[in-house]
């Protein structure tokens, strides 16, 4: 992994540290907090105009996950397929559901969550993964929460193959409302970009959190409507009016099956991105210069 990191970052001078990361720290140990918010806009500012620095980096992850097999990234799509095809068998039959109803349902909430877990469980590792990247080059921190986003929606998108061959399978037309998830997947994504920025400072000052987080969505996966639908459970309302995980489903998965999405999901997820980013950007602004150290 750092040579092919070290390969797609070339030997530019310009990346090149002068001073090591603590040297260039301890001049900072007294900024005021005009010099952090000057360096944090910087850091930002960077990163997007660096765009094919990430994009190549996160194209890079995927493939050296996959290097030398058959089928590539698709193992992951495969690997999905059987899991809906044996969890639609099994509970499909324990539920009595009809299977153009069921698979599609089932399909959508696995897809979605397995991006939304991801997001999560690998934004815990965002800097720690890279941190002899964060120590040796001078690269704006801001590369990495995109980077990891970007591979994670790319294995996303092998994974939505999925949905339409089971459309096909199952001779269920495609309804314009599929167009209303792409804001779905965007706001999903800008809620799993603050997500892993925060974790990923939190993870690499406390080595537990990514114990912690992983342990946290095993046991919301069980307490989200991926499996199980809402209607199963019509007096115990708060268990998904309350869980946020299940409003990020519903912003994709309503609009793959054809319903509109419900108001309140749409209130939750962007009360979410609100909370989310303000905590994030105070979090970063105050700390991010000591991440270097962390790691």
């Amino acid at each position: 992994m750092e040579r092919v990191e070290a390969a797609v970052l070339g030997s530019r001078p310009s990346l090149a540290r002068p001073k090591s990361v603590a040297a260039r720290h301890d001049q900072h140990v007294w900024e005021t907090s005009a010099d952090r918010t000057t360096s944090m806009l910087r850091d930002v500012t960077e990163a997007v105009q660096r765009w094919p620095l990430w994009i190549r980096l996160g194209w890079q992850d995927v493939l050296l996950r996959y290097r030398r097999s058959l089928l590539g990234p698709f193992w992951l799509t495969l690997s999905m397929g059987i899991m809906i095809a044996t969890l639609g068998r099994i509970y499909g039959g324990i539920l009595h559901l009809p299977a153009d109803k069921y698979l599609p349902f089932l399909a959508t909430g696995l897809i979605i969550w397995s991006l939304i877990s991801s997001l999560v469980s690998e934004g815990c590792q965002t800097f720690i993964e890279s941190d002899w990247l964060i120590r040796q080059v001078d690269l704006p921190l801001t590369i990495f929460p995109i980077r990891m986003v970007w591979r994670n929606l790319i294995v996303f998108c092998h994974h939505v193959v999925i949905y339409f061959l089971l459309l096909i399978y199952l001779h269920i037309p495609v309804r314009w409302t599929v167009l209303t998830s792409v804001v779905g997947v965007a706001a999903l994504l800008m809620n799993g970009l603050w997500c892993g920025t925060l974790l990923g400072m939190l993870s690499a000052r406390f080595r537990d959190m990514p114990q912690i987080v992983t342990s946290l969505l095993q046991v919301a996966f069980f307490a989200t409507p991926i499996i199980w639908s809402t209607e199963a459970l019509t007096g115990d309302a708060f268990l998904w009016t309350l869980n946020p995980f299940y409003h990020l489903i519903e912003i994709v998965r309503a609009p793959l099956l054809g319903f509109r999405v419900p108001v309140q999901s749409w209130i939750a997820v962007a009360g979410m991105a609100a909370a989310g980013w303000i905590v994030t950007v105070v979090a970063f602004h105050r700390f991010h210069r000591r991440i270097s150290y962390w790691v």
